[in-house]
């Protein structure tokens, strides 16, 4: 299959990529070739992550033959490809990532022609030793002379080198994917000095760029124009000044065109203008111009990113260290062998010879041996973990150099994560240990040596969740060999089924497996990448929660070395930190958003846990906002849903209650909430019923005049047009914007959207046939049905009361009229008898199906209410992003953070204390920025003379003992008189308690007691119960003391 006709992109297939890159983005990389030089594990990663992303065409060159070793981590190969080229068999399973890129290995004599092949390609990267550094270079000034992108990258056990070289005039059309900042002003001054309505913070950071609309004052056409784009200084949160006019005919390298100074006292503003009222601000991104050098111009004074500024110095001393492993094996034909002293000291000598020749890269500062014995020492290294992490961020260099999307590295990027080896004492690295045994692991076993390859073979571990993230995840684990020990296991569990929007980033999945469970189909696919795994992965479909504690018990929880979480959402990461904190397990938790990750490790005894720090909340809407005073496409967009889950949702879900509920209407009379206004929908559903779908567009036609006219104009009953408020301000101005009623026209695309996935979604809720029109709708059908209505005209309701603030009072009907409302619509209600088997049909929100009318009703109607408050709409795929609350993501930053976590998983498995070792990080891929930090350490607590754990330490307690020996146990061991003893909500002791009340229960078995105070049975294959505990210390003072666990 070719790439879409240009302008179309299956958006069934790239939906959570399109919100990363953007339709733009993504229509520049279908006109890019991408040629791959080197398809060892670092080759890859990166062709599945470019196949995945969708270019024009990827072709690959490696002629060489497979070997063993390969597959540390070429996860396309295997055993019986061994002697086979490794470019033509990772193009048969690249294909199948992404039917819309044609994958092709490149002509045989690529390096020998290289001048005539390499013009074929936009974009070229090398990363394999397939040829010397000598060759690169001679490779990168010819792409430089002809402005073909260059990547050129390798990676030698934990360390890891990248160059980027994307010609001397790049352009980036956004250098960050941010969304663009927007809002509303309340005043500009005629010194540019602009500031914003009701102290909204405006976002904005010096030199940005911003354009004016809806601006009413006296000549400020040239404000409200379009194209005059200004440059802003920040001023405060809520205050910026304008310092130039943007001239888009600019010529200059600096692209800001700077018509006006600040400093000189000059004004963006018309001398003439005077601000009224009203105004909106919207920033502008102005493509910027990047120039690059080859890596003969600049190699001697590097221009280095910083990824881990704790390794300040790093970047010049790998950049010496990687030359000098080129230039040993160009003497040896072979890298130095791992953990021998007489190849490291020969390459220590080269490192400074180097040094020496380019004395500008270090700066005065001193090699560091024994960073650069290491890279000696692990130059045969091939670590899966490693690859992830530079395959990620290569394949979105690529994907930056195909589209101008996003800023690129500029020029070298070293990386290296020495901190995973394991500690000396526990795993001593020699010459011996550290030998190949001829295996598939030996590149591995090169790095972390053979006794810790065992450590990792015989692990027990828990993935929670197989979905982009649990897809690279287990693809590193069975790379490494993880649970392919004869202790070893892994445990997967998902109850989510794979979707076609998967397939873009989800790279376990094909097409054929659509339907299927993610996590069976998953352990199969990686079983297939190394067979050790076979029946060492045990796959489940449960969801990990409360309602599955007899699934994962106890027992199966004890028994595992580190949970690792590839979860989606808050609610579950939440419950498994609590289960890992319970039992004491380490924790191995990230998540990703677009090109944003982050990654935090949780360390029983040393770190904080996930539950420790929470983000803020999601700032909501006001209410009245959404009902009457939208001012945004985002406050139109939720109204739009509401009001479908109210038609479709809502309302058939009252309706079978009342039918299958004899008690239904009592019941309902009791609760608080809108009681008549559910009468009502059941009433009228009954009232209304179709009985054919002419029926359905009627009703669609009646509720868009209700909606988007008659709404509207009682809206401009209340509050006309020239209304003031109690100040004698205007009504409507500010973030107020005065309506329009809407008048029906049957060809006005949103207008008929909506009567056409209403009357559809009205169909299907009452089990009735649809228009059955495909895309396409008889736009004549539609209009003889709607013109055969007779639409009422609007009466206004003089008693209406539209609220304007959350925070005002809300008028409330007397309860005797109310009352009489309801009794009245209850009267109303039909006999159940007579509606025999009748049920309707709530629907289910679906966002990712086009054929639902599900997004086509929420657009439509989020679009003719934008159009009401004089709101640019917005299209389906916005539309669908805020209504459906999707997460965007792209396969590169899943690949990134997966990499990192299987870089802190080394850590654990050594089982290392010192927290110092341990890093929890941040990456943005767009901007580029990497940061790194130790964990936060688990807070502290004491009572007495007793430090402990507040987040991991309690009391435990072995058997069901009587609440008499529980109080003497704390008296006796530590010093602690209690006061209280609780189990969840209800109390177990006092102090306070009445004598008798006591003796009752002083010598019962806790679980005696619980049973006394609840009344209810401790269930039989409860295992352990937790009480909180209050006491007093020594002192007689108030202490603060973990809770107690009781294990029956």
């Amino acid at each position: 299959m070719s790439q879409p006709k240009d302008k179309e992109i299956d958006e069934s297939l790239y939906s959570r990529q399109l919100y990363v890159l953007g339709k733009e983005a993504m229509l520049q990389m279908q006109k890019s070739n991408v040629l791959i030089m080197g398809l060892n594990g670092l080759g890859v990663e990166i062709a599945k992550n470019v196949a995945l992303a969708g270019v024009k065409s990827l072709e690959l060159y490696d002629p060489n033959p497979t070997v063993l070793q390969d597959l540390s981590s070429q996860f396309f190969l295997t055993q019986q490809d061994v002697g086979k080229p490794r470019d033509q068999v990772s193009m048969i399973k690249l294909k199948e990532l992404n039917n819309y890129v044609p994958i092709n290995v490149a002509s045989p004599n690529l390096l020998q022609n290289y001048e005539t092949e390499l013009s074929k390609y936009q974009v070229v990267v090398i990363t394999s030793d397939l040829v010397s550094l000598k060759e690169i270079v001679q490779l990168n000034d010819f792409c430089h002379s002809k402005n073909i992108k260059f990547i050129s990258t390798k990676s030698n056990g934990l360390f890891g080198q990248v160059f980027v070289d994307f010609g001397e005039n790049f352009q980036i059309i956004d250098p960050n994917g941010e969304e663009l900042k927007t809002g509303m002003i309340s005043d500009i001054e005629n010194d540019g000095t602009v500031t914003t309505l009701d102290a909204t913070r405006h976002n904005l950071e010096d030199g940005n760029y911003i354009k004016f609309s809806e601006i009413v004052g006296e000549n400020s056409d040239f404000l409200n124009d379009q194209s005059n784009i200004f440059k802003i200084k920040v001023l405060g949160p809520f205050a910026f000044k304008l310092v130039a006019e943007y001239n888009n005919n600019n010529n200059n390298n600096d692209q800001d065109g700077i018509a006006s100074d600040i400093e000189g006292g000059k004004s963006c503003i018309p001398a003439n203008f005077k601000y009224s009222k009203n105004g909106n601000f919207t920033q502008v991104k102005i493509p910027q111009t990047l120039s690059f050098k080859s890596w003969s111009q600049c190699y001697k004074e590097p221009e280095f990113f910083y990824p881990d500024f704790a390794k300040f110095d790093r970047p010049a001393q790998l950049h010496l260290g990687f030359q000098a492993l080129d230039k040993f094996k160009d003497l040896h034909q072979r890298l130095p062998h791992p953990m021998n002293e007489q190849d490291a000291s020969e390459f220590i000598k080269l490192v400074d010879q180097f040094a020496k020749e380019q004395p500008n890269v270090l700066q005065g500062n001193e090699l560091s041996e024994k960073v650069l014995k290491e890279l000696s020492y692990q130059a045969l290294g091939d670590i899966p973990a490693m690859q992830a992490v530079l395959g990620g961020l290569v394949a979105q260099e690529v994907l930056k150099a195909c589209s101008g999307k996003f800023t690129p590295i500029k020029q070298f990027f070293y990386f290296d994560s020495l901190e995973s080896l394991p500690s000396p004492e526990s795993f001593p690295r020699n010459e011996n240990v550290c030998k190949p045994i001829n295996s598939r692991y030996d590149n591995q076993i090169a790095v972390f040596g053979i006794d810790f390859q065992k450590k990792i073979a015989n692990l027990k571990v828990f993935l929670v969740g197989s979905g982009a993230i649990g897809c690279e995840m287990l693809k590193n684990w069975a790379l490494l060999g993880l649970g392919s020990g004869p202790e070893g296991q892994i445990y997967i569990t998902d109850n989510d089924s794979i979707e076609k929007s998967n397939l873009n980033r989800q790279f376990l999945f094909r097409s054929k497996d659509v339907g299927k469970n993610k996590s069976e189909v998953a352990a199969e696919a990686v079983v297939a990448m190394n067979p050790d795994v076979r029946n060492k992965i045990v796959s489940s479909i449960e969801k990990v929660g409360p309602e599955t504690e007899d699934y994962f018990n106890n027992d199966f929880w004890e028994n595992l070395d580190f949970v690792t979480n590839a979860l989606d959402n808050i609610d579950a990461r939440t419950y498994v930190d609590r289960r890992c904190v319970f039992f004491k397990k380490p924790l191995l938790e990230s998540g990703t958003l677009g090109t944003k990750g982050n990654t935090q490790v949780v360390i029983p005894n040393l770190t904080e846990s996930y539950s420790s720090s929470r983000d803020p909340p999601e700032k909501s809407i006001p209410l009245c906002t959404l009902r009457s005073f939208p001012n945004k496409i985002d406050h139109t967009i939720p109204w739009a849903k509401s009001i479908f889950q109210g038609y479709f949702t809502e309302t058939p879900e009252n309706v079978n209650m009342f039918l299958d509920q004899p008690d239904y209407v009592e019941q309902l009379s009791k609760q608080a909430g809108d009681v008549k206004g559910i009468l009502e929908s059941i009433v009228s559903a009954f009232k209304d019923r179709p009985y054919n779908y002419e029926d359905c567009i009627k009703w669609a036609r009646l509720e868009f005049e209700k909606k988007f006219n008659h709404d509207i104009q009682q809206l401009l009953y209340n509050f006309p047009k020239d209304a003031v408020t109690s100040t004698g301000a205007p009504f409507w101005s500010g973030a107020k914007r005065a309506p329009t009623p809407a008048e029906f026209d049957i060809h006005n695309k949103d207008h008929l959207d909506f009567i056409v996935a209403a009357a559809n979604l009205r169909a299907y809720i009452y089990g009735m046939e649809g228009g059955n029109e495909g895309d396409r709708p008889d736009v004549s059908r539609y209009a003889r049905v709607c013109s055969q209505i007779d639409i009422p005209h609007f009466n206004p309701k003089s008693n209406l009361k539209i609220q304007i603030n959350d925070e005002d009072p809300v008028e409330k009907t007397p309860m005797n009229e109310t009352r009489d409302e309801i009794d009245e619509l209850i009267s109303e209600l039909p006999d159940r008898a007579s509606v025999g088997s009748f049920r309707m049909h709530p629907v289910e929100f679906e966002k990712d199906d086009d054929t639902n009318h599900h997004i086509e009703f929420i657009t439509a109607a989020s679009n003719n209410r934008a159009v009401n408050y004089g709101i640019e709409p917005a299209d389906r795929s916005k539309t669908k992003f805020i209504a459906g609350r999707i997460i965007p993501a792209i396969a590169t930053t899943t690949a990134l953070v997966t990499g990192l976590v299987v870089l802190e998983l080394y850590k654990v498995a050594d089982g290392k204390t010192d927290i110092e070792q341990y890093r929890n990080g941040f990456v943005n891929l767009a901007l580029p920025f990497f940061a790194f930090s130790e964990p936060v350490p688990s807070a502290k607590g004491k009572y007495n003379d007793t430090e402990y754990d507040k987040i991991w330490d309690r009391f435990d307690i072995k058997g069901d003992i009587t609440l008499q020996s529980l109080i003497d146990y704390f008296e006796n061991e530590h010093g602690l008189e209690i006061t209280m003893v609780s189990q969840g909500v209800s109390l177990l002791y006092a102090n306070f308690f009445p004598p008798k009340k006591l003796k009752d229960r002083m010598n019962l078995p806790i679980t005696q007691v619980v049973k006394l105070v609840t009344n209810k049975e401790v269930p039989a294959n409860t295992k352990t119960l937790i009480l909180e505990v209050c006491a007093d210390d020594k002192e007689g003072e108030d202490a603060e003391v973990p809770y107690c666990t009781i294990y029956l």
